[in-house]
């Protein structure tokens, strides 16, 4: 993972297709709180332009990556193309979903494997339990910031200390909750722990009552994965059964996983 982001293009490389970059750029800036937007909208959240805003929304809708309703656009259902690429091009998904499904059925709670996307954890697996935990749904290709989620601490104790220092240097650390960690020397001793631990927990500093675990995930060749983590609501379960209880479920079926992913 490290590797591959050092590795990037920097976008005034000449290999950079910046249109290319502006075009995903329209379609990720369509989410929950924004499903249907104008031209004017759109260009303002990519920061764009109308003109070029325009361009962009009329090539992605003659691709039927975008849908339009008079002044109106939103995504179309070919874009789950995109992320159904991803998930059939990695031969662990039907193991991972698998096992997701019996972390529930085992806890009765709610789990994800996500992966480290920039400076957020993105969900690439889940299974939801019957409990709401947050206001927000949680699905696949939902983003959360990687500071404040167990999954995305993990993760960051699995880079080396260059790609660390970059990230706590540029994150924006802003309070979800009043036990949100808003310190960047707090946080990386919060990641540190996690890397030697060999799991994190993230009590309440995304969302009120939102308590979760997380361990890392690696394949057979001991090639990172992502992360697998166990979402609680905080007044049901107590850090104890996190740890004592959920903590070797999670490493049992990481071995598992490990065993059966190559």
């Amino acid at each position: 993972m490290e590797t591959a982001q050092q590795d990037a293009l920097s976008p005034d490389d000449r290999d950079f297709v910046t249109a290319l970059a502006s075009g995903l750029d329209v379609i990720l800036a369509f989410d929950e709180n924004h499903p249907r937007m104008t031209l004017s909208e759109v260009a303002a959240r990519t920061d764009m332009n109308r003109a070029r805003a325009r361009r962009f929304l009329l090539t992605l809708h003659a691709l039927g990556y975008v849908r339009k309703d008079q002044r109106y656009f939103e995504l179309a259902p070919r874009v789950l193309q995109l992320g159904y690429a991803f998930l059939s091009a990695n031969n662990y998904r039907s193991v991972i979903q698998q096992v997701l499904e019996d972390i529930t059925a085992e806890s009765g709670e709610s789990s994800s494997l996500g992966v480290l996307d920039g400076d957020d954890v993105t969900y690439v697996a889940r299974s939801a339990s019957r409990q709401r935990l947050m206001a927000i749904t949680l699905a696949v290709g939902t983003r959360l910031p990687a500071a404040y989620t167990s999954m995305g601490r993990i993760l960051l104790a699995q880079l080396g200390e260059e790609a660390l220092d970059s990230y706590l240097t540029r994150v924006t650390l802003e309070p979800h909750t009043d036990k949100s960690i808003t310190d960047r020397a707090q946080l990386r001793a919060a990641i540190l722990e996690g890397r030697e631990q060999g799991y994190a927990i993230v009590d309440q500093e995304l969302d009120s009552g939102l308590r979760s675990l997380a361990v890392p995930c690696f394949d057979a060749n001991g090639q990172l994965i992502g992360a697998i983590n166990i979402s609680t609501n905080a007044a049901r379960v107590g850090l104890d059964t996190l740890t004592n209880e959920y903590l070797p479920m999670l490493q049992e079926k990481t071995r598992q996983i490990r065993t059966h992913v190559s």
